[in-house]
């Protein structure tokens, strides 16, 4: 019997060790949850017209883009870029075929028709087009807009200007470049009436070589500040290399930091988060709130901001030149250039009703009244401005 009760001694303990053994080496079921990849809750294709590399416009929506994706850990998504129009709906297909993405996003003027199409072709997805005006039942359009940051920076060309010849390099004639040539205009208008913006049409949204080339043009014909709408910091090279030169050309940059490329050249420039945007979307379409109904942002929303670099919102280098240059405002009586900027960009913050540059009276430069006097425009005539106004030489192509 004593040996009977050391043999089952024995066998329990063999047991307990067993048991002991598989649960010290069991896999731990939270944490390997935890490092298995979730399925995502949504996926989201973006379209590039230009490179992401391009520092501009594309590479702006790309920054966006990686936002949303850190903000939101159920989101996936993938893009395509330097996408011409006509390929667009060929790499629409793709995103939905292939990628299985739920929102496609589309971020140029030119993919207009081919999203709307899209939206017709794929009733179960949806689809946002950037700066558009098209709409359907699971087609939006969205847009942050630059022509505040525009206005504020024709005010300090204005003000800085040796020749009261002021030259803009365009890409498209297409009406949200036209808006931004006249925002720069009418800043202009406010602070020297003497002075002129003369434009030059690249016909390339990334087109460095045309860019540097219509800088150059503008510069013999005698302009000494330049903006423009173009997706490299070309312009801004451009006139570093004046500047240093000993004949000093002022630049402003646009959409992304340029302020490096030129640091005795640029002044300020126009800077767009797209992060915020993309992340209310993308959460909408999540949960089921999206509607198509128009997206649109300003400085209010802290999408269109104020500078060559995020840090700065003027150059300090061109600071003093600006606080002694001073003008006559019939808000705020006789102002420096450099405070009536950060006047106008505070009111700007707080929203259109307290401050806007499109309130007429404004006339085009074939002396029609565009704008009526104690009017503002709508968004509607924003997105259709097809004239120059009366301080722009030239015509628009057609």
């Amino acid at each position: 019997m004593k040996k009977l009760y050391i043999v089952l001694g024995l066998v329990i303990l063999c047991l307990v060790l067993i048991l002991l053994y598989f649960k010290l080496n069991a896999p731990d079921v939270t944490d390997k949850k935890a490092t298995i990849p979730q399925e995502s809750a949504l996926k989201a294709g973006f379209i590039y017209v230009g490179p992401v590399g391009d520092y501009g416009w594309s590479h702006a929506h790309n920054q966006g883009r990686l936002f949303a994706e850190k903000q939101l850990p159920w989101l996936e998504t993938v893009f395509v870029e330097a996408v011409t129009e006509a390929d667009s709906p060929r790499i629409i297909d793709r995103l939905v075929q292939q990628q299985k993405c739920d929102v496609v996003f589309t971020t140029s003027f030119g993919y207009m028709d081919a999203t709307v199409a899209a939206g017709a072709k794929y009733p179960d997805k949806k689809f946002m087009h950037c700066s558009g005006f098209k709409r359907s039942d699971n087609v939006g359009t969205y847009f942050g807009d630059l022509y505040q940051m525009y206005y504020l920076n024709g005010i300090m060309a204005g003000a800085l200007t040796k020749t009261n010849k002021i030259g803009y390099v365009a890409a498209f004639p297409i009406p949200e470049l036209v808006r931004h040539i006249n925002a720069y205009a009418l800043g202009l208008k406010a602070v020297n009436p003497d002075a002129k913006v003369h434009v030059k049409w690249t016909y390339a949204w990334y087109g460095p070589d045309k860019a540097k080339e219509a800088a150059q043009a503008l510069i013999a014909e005698g302009c000494d500040a330049l903006a423009f709408t173009e997706d490299t910091p070309a312009v801004i090279e451009v006139g570093q290399e004046h500047s240093e030169m000993g004949k000093q050309i002022y630049t402003f940059s646009h959409y992304s930091p340029m302020q490096p490329y030129g640091v005795d050249s640029v002044v300020s420039g126009q800077l767009m988060d797209w992060g915020g945007m993309y992340v209310k979307i993308l959460e909408s379409i999540k949960d089921n709130t999206w509607n198509n109904k128009d997206i649109w942002w300003l400085a209010k929303e802290k999408a269109a901001m104020l500078g060559g670099t995020p840090d700065e919102i003027i150059n300090s280098k061109f600071v003093g030149d600006l606080k002694k240059a001073m003008v006559n405002s019939k808000e705020f009586g006789e102002i420096s250039a450099y405070d009536l900027v950060l006047r106008r960009y505070e009111q700007m913050q707080q929203g259109v009703d307290l401050f806007d540059p499109y309130e007429g009276p404004i006339t085009d430069n074939k002396g029609v009244i565009r704008i009526k006097k104690g009017t503002k425009a709508s968004k509607g005539e924003l997105l259709s401005m097809d004239y120059y106004v009366d301080n722009v030489e030239g015509s628009i192509p057609k």
